[in-house]
């Protein structure tokens, strides 16, 4: 709906940025204003779309990739939210491309994950937003390093940003073939733990790298309780400028955000909350039990540290614990539990395991 003489952009905004869901799309890159102003068009047909993103300027890894039009393609965002009424957002990464975005009435601005994960490039743009009012969103830097993201929010909060909200769009990581990005979901958990009133968005695209598996991460998303989703879409994404494998049309994105389950955080059932509440109680004493259990294990793991220290032997016994692997993951495939989640137990395990017999032997 076009913003009226009663309902400023600024209120519009504020507006949106309460929603939940929250949905943000648009192209990876502004090309030209034709392609902006149609996506604008194409979007805001769909009925779905609460704010409008474009990349104006780009990162690239490697010198010679475009790495975006410039702020020339500005007013270009400023014609489509005039044609529509959608706010706009886009990347800053620089003081000059916050004053530039700004001084174009752009509405949201987002800090990238390659900003994200150098604390100067993030203060100068911290700097730059000092007594100004604009919702700014700040994206998981690419490597997974939660304090540097906290530490990115803090920077900016004390600018004085009151509207700030999160980007999940996953992490880099040698070897990962199946996602562009790995999701690694419990540092997106973990963060949304830890800042609880800010808004947590996930971000499909650059997770996934690729289209055909945008809807289950979305809706993977959507089940953890994200606030909303930022989805990348072009009018003509196979001969898109950049990140063309990631992106889908406007028309393709209302038929996926339609086959998404929209899932609520809580019900007013009191019968929903009382059985709950018994299967949470269950959960509890299994978890005291395997405290308990933990503890008696460390025990047994000192006195076998003890022993190898009377006999001047070595803590890790490489044959042992591939052989503690082995059986552990034969076993918990046969309970319904993922080798990948037994290998990470096992290894947390072991090492506490580790940590209590090194201070047996150095006692």
């Amino acid at each position: 709906m076009q913003a009226s003489n009663a309902t400023t952009m600024k209120e519009l905004v504020q507006e949106k940025w309460k929603k939940r869901p929250l949905i943000i799309s648009g192209p990876c890159s502004a090309e030209t204003e034709e392609q902006v102003i149609e996506t604008a068009v194409r979007l805001h047909k769909t009925g779905k779309v609460d704010v409008m993103r474009a990349g104006i300027w780009k990162p690239r890894t490697r010198p010679g990739s475009f790495e975006g039009i410039g702020t020339k393609g500005l007013p270009w965002l400023q014609q489509a939210k005039k044609v529509t009424g959608i706010p706009v957002a886009v990347e800053v990464a620089t003081a000059k491309q916050v004053e530039d975005a700004l001084h174009f009435d752009v509405d949201v601005l987002w800090i990238g994950a390659r900003t994200t994960v150098n604390p100067f490039s993030v203060q100068e743009v911290a700097d730059a937003l000092r007594g100004v009012d604009v919702p700014v969103l700040i994206k998981n830097p690419i490597n997974p390093d939660l304090e540097l993201w906290l530490g990115a929010v803090e920077r900016v909060a004390k600018a004085g940003i009151k509207q700030i909200g999160l980007i999940h769009r996953g992490f880099s990581s040698y070897g990962n073939t199946e996602y562009r990005n790995a999701p690694m979901w419990h540092l997106a958990i973990e963060m949304k733990r830890r800042n609880p009133e800010l808004m947590m968005i996930n971000d499909p695209s650059h997770i996934c790298g690729r289209r055909d598996i945008l809807l289950d991460v979305a809706q993977k998303a959507i089940d953890l309780d994200f606030d909303g989703l930022i989805i990348e879409s072009h009018i003509d994404p196979d001969n898109a400028w950049s990140d063309a494998k990631q992106q889908i049309t406007p028309e393709r994105l209302a038929e996926m955000l339609d086959s998404i389950v929209w899932r609520k955080e809580d019900t007013v059932s009191e019968e929903f909350h009382a059985n709950l509440e018994k299967l949470r109680q269950q959960i509890n004493h299994l978890d005291d039990e395997l405290m308990q259990i933990l503890g008696q294990r460390m025990k047994v793991a000192e006195k076998i540290g003890q022993y190898k220290k009377d006999n001047n032997i070595t803590i890790l016994q490489t044959n042992r614990w591939n052989a503690i692997l082995e059986r552990a993951a034969a076993k918990g495939e046969k309970l319904g539990l993922s080798k990948e989640f037994i290998t990470k137990y096992f290894d947390a395990v072991h090492m506490e395991s580790i940590n209590h017999q090194n201070k047996i032997m150095n006692a």
